[in-house]
């Protein structure tokens, strides 16, 4: 048994790796998200695809 897992030791490493960096972009893209930053990085004032397009962050706040 111990043979076998040490045969795929390197796969499991491999996928453990993928694993942490994905988990990681997702938590950096949740933390940009709260914090109203785009994911693009360029802002929503000036995007027309962007749901806040032409909208005031000052009268969001005052609301």
């Amino acid at each position: 048994m111990l043979e076998i897992l040490i045969g795929y030791l390197p796969t499991v490493l491999l996928v453990a790796a993928l694993g942490v960096a994905v988990a990681a972009v997702l938590i950096k893209m949740r933390r940009n998200r709260k914090q109203g930053k785009s994911s693009c990085g360029c802002g929503c004032n000036a995007c027309g695809h962007c749901a806040k397009f032409g909208q005031d962050k000052n009268k969001e706040r005052e609301a």
